[in-house]
C-alpha cells in the first residue's frame, strides 16, 4: 500500500458518466482525496461514501476534490451516484489498475481494501487512512489532515 511521502503515478480511468478522466487533471485543481470502497450499494460502502458527501462542502472550502473508487461498472457507479446525490467523481476500477497503483488489491483480487489517500497537487501522498470497519474515519481523518496542512 502506498504510504505517506510516496508519489502516485498518473493514471486514467472511466468515471461514473462513462468518461475517461486523468488523475493529473484532477490534481491541477487542488489536492485530491481518493477513497477505495469494495462495493456500491452495500451498507458499509454507502455509509462511507455518504459521509464524504455530507462533508463535501468542507473539502471544497479547502480546495480539495473527493474521488471514490471501486470495481463496479461505470453504469452501476452512475446509479450509485444518482441515488445518493454525491456531487463528486466515482471511478471504475474493474481491471484493478488503480488498486495496484495504490496498493489496495487484496490477495484474492475480488474487492479492494477500504483505504483513503490524501494526495497533494504534486502527486505526493500526504496521509493514508485504512479502516475496514470505521466508515466515518476515512472522511473525518482526511478532512482533519487537509485542515492542518493546507
Amino acid at each position: 500500500m502506498l504510504k505517506e511521502g510516496d508519489r502516485v503515478d498518473d493514471f486514467q480511468a472511466v468515471n461514473h458518466n462513462g468518461e475517461l478522466v486523468k488523475f493529473s487533471d484532477m490534481l491541477a485543481s487542488g489536492p485530491v482525496v481518493v477513497f477505495f470502497y469494495p462495493f456500491a450499494f452495500s451498507y458499509g460502502c454507502t455509509r462511507q461514501s455518504c459521509h464524504f458527501r455530507d462533508l463535501r462542502s468542507e473539502f471544497a472550502a479547502l480546495g480539495a476534490q473527493i474521488v471514490g473508487v471501486s470495481g463496479d461498472s461505470w453504469q452501476r457507479l452512475n446509479r450509485f451516484h444518482k441515488v445518493n446525490s454525491f456531487g463528486f467523481t466515482l471511478l471504475n476500477d474493474s481491471k484493478r489498475q488503480l488498486g495496484k497503483i495504490f496498493g489496495v488489491v487484496r490477495w484474492f483480487k475480488f474487492l479492494p481494501k477500504r483505504a483513503t489517500f490524501v494526495v497533494t497537487t504534486d502527486s505526493i501522498v500526504l496521509h493514508v487512512v485504512h479502516s475496514e470497519t470505521n466508515m466515518h474515519s476515512h472522511a473525518d481523518q482526511a478532512l482533519e489532515v487537509l485542515r492542518t496542512h493546507i
